[in-house]
């Protein structure tokens, strides 16, 4: 199963997702998008992804334990939901007008759109077992809920993006060991055989 840092690759895979169908147009570098917060006033980028939320599924089943190559076995993996928002720097630092920022909002609502799927083993070359896709679909919040995660940033809300990407499997660290069998005993009996008999 996925490791714990799928999270961190499933983000990276979306950044360059991002850097390689928009720029060096409608954003004139790939420096200009990148994993960041709101928050994040000291750099220039233009284009953003704030992972603001991770949510356990409760819906998804998994097999109970997972059976490691070796006398061992693994707790089952817990699948999240991972919350992202999608926003342009709209800071004066950027010195692009409204109809620019909207043009690479809508860009980039294109790309995520176009590309709906992830598949883990593409993230992960070393998974054992194969994973279902990551399904990547707008996020089904209100206006209230997202003026509250700019809020929550303490940053006024500006028009932006939300996505929902789930399941995102996380293996579990701990292993059961299993003790090997050593010796084995077996009991034998016949039923029914003489009734025939005179």
């Amino acid at each position: 199963m996925a490791d714990y840092t799928i999270i961190s690759d499933i983000s990276s895979h979306v950044v360059k997702l991002l850097r390689k169908n928009m720029c060096p147009e409608p954003v004139p570098a790939e420096s200009k998008i990148d994993i960041c917060s709101p928050t994040d006033e000291e750099t220039d980028y233009i284009l953003g992804l704030y992972l603001y939320d991770i949510r356990e599924e409760g819906q998804v089943t998994f097999p109970s334990l997972t059976v490691l190559g070796k006398p061992g076995v693994k707790q089952p993996p817990r699948p999240y939901a991972l919350y992202y928002m999608v926003f342009v720097n709209g800071s004066g630092k950027t010195g692009l007008k409204s109809s620019d920022l909207q043009k690479i909002i809508g860009r980039a609502a294109q790309i995520i759109t176009d590309h709906n799927r992830i598949v883990p083993s593409e993230l992960q070359s070393r998974l054992e077992i194969d994973e279902p896709s990551i399904a990547v679909a707008q996020a089904k919040i209100t206006l209230e809920e997202k003026f509250r995660v700019w809020q929550a940033v303490n940053k006024p809300y500006q028009v932006s993006l939300f996505y929902r990407m789930a399941p995102v499997f996380i293996s579990s660290g701990v292993t059961i060991d299993i003790p090997r069998v050593t010796e084995a005993a077996f009991d034998v009996q016949v039923t029914g055989g003489d009734r025939n008999r005179q």
